[in-house]
């Protein structure tokens, strides 16, 4: 007798198999997903480690962490960044992330800026520098485009809960003498009524314009206090948000934590960020008011779900959940309020 020889599968069978098929790669891709967000997260967290360790260094050769960004006698806005703002506290830490050659090439007019406003140390504004960069940033591989083009970075100092505002120069750029603090609200102010604030200084902040705390002046403990957040870089080149060279609030410095407009992590409906030249995209998580015309205030921000990265002023990170209440996360941002909280 013949046998009859099978040729290939039936249509039914084949329907099945790739349905099968559809229904595996359905539950993988999340599975995959999950996966390279928290390879993305450990990486960030390491990130931030290794800056919170290089302001550290910082430090000890220094007796205090970095200025947040340092700016010379012609600026009389510090939220205007066609001023002429120098080095920011990522420039002055490259030696103690493994970027001293870097660092070596635009030394002179780091040092020199404070006296001569030296502008030359912009060179390095489009270096690529991996540890700047959090994995999980969707929009980092486009620079800010706007004087000159700058590189984007994830990472802000901590510059406290007030607005980055400027009323006056004070000796020395910023110091503030014979001031004292006030509370309204629940929220935190400097000086005797809410509009009284020096250039670039944002009340109880670690690093600001021209100054920056050492750890003796951290009276709330270092475990308690922020020294690094996370930003995330603007959605479209125009934007600065996210630039890690650039000494302005939103690029790489974070400022105003706990005001009504930025309650805590990734809160951030249109109107909320105060950045100048911003693109306003709430639906994106990266609203702001677009009619700004100075960079004084943003919300921290990250892709990570459920929260950000945040890197303490004692070397440590934490991960800093979506919804925490929005009095502890501004006494986060304060050196010395003498509150006492937890984050777990």
């Amino acid at each position: 007798m013949l046998r009859r020889i099978r040729q290939a599968f039936t249509l039914i069978e084949l329907l099945v198999v790739i349905a099968i098929i559809a229904v595996l790669i359905g539950l993988l891709v999340p599975a995959v997903q999950k996966v390279r967000e928290a390879a993305n997260r450990l990486s960030c967290t390491n990130n931030v480690k290794q800056l919170a360790l290089a302001c550290h260094n910082y430090h000890e050769a220094n007796g205090k962490f970095p200025p947040a960004v340092m700016m010379d006698a012609s600026v009389t806005d510090s939220g205007d960044y066609t001023h002429n703002f120098g080095p920011n506290w990522l420039v002055l830490i490259l030696p103690y992330i493994e970027q001293d050659p870097l660092f070596k090439t635009v030394a002179a007019s780091v040092f020199d800026y404070p006296i001569t406003g030296n502008n030359m140390w912009r060179s390095l504004r489009l270096a690529e520098i991996k540890t700047l960069k959090c994995p999980s940033e969707v929009y980092g591989a486009t620079p800010f485009s706007d004087i000159g083009g700058w590189a984007r970075g994830n990472y802000g100092a901590n510059s406290g809960t007030g607005m980055f505002y400027d009323k006056k120069i004070g000796d020395e750029g910023l110091e503030i003498s014979g001031s004292k603090y006030r509370e309204y609200s629940g929220l935190l102010y400097y000086g005797t009524t809410t509009s009284q604030h020096v250039l670039g200084v944002s009340p109880r902040g670690v690093m600001s314009a021209n100054s920056s705390a050492n750890i003796s002046s951290i009276i709330d403990g270092t475990t308690s206090t922020a020294l690094i957040d996370e930003l995330r870089v603007g959605l479209l080149p125009s934007d600065l948000r996210g630039t890690w060279a650039m000494g302005q609030v939103g690029a790489s410095i974070q400022a105003g934590a706990g005001r009504w407009d930025s309650p805590g992590p990734n809160v951030s409906w249109s109107k909320y960020d105060d950045i100048m030249n911003c693109y306003d995209s709430p639906n994106s998580n990266m609203g702001c008011d677009n009619q700004c015309n100075r960079s004084y205030e943003v919300t921290t921000k990250s892709f990570h779900p459920g929260g950000v990265n945040i890197g303490m002023a004692d070397g440590s990170v934490r991960f800093l959940r979506n919804g925490i209440d929005r009095t502890a996360y501004q006494f986060l941002h304060s050196r010395d309020d003498g509150k006492v909280f937890s984050l777990d």
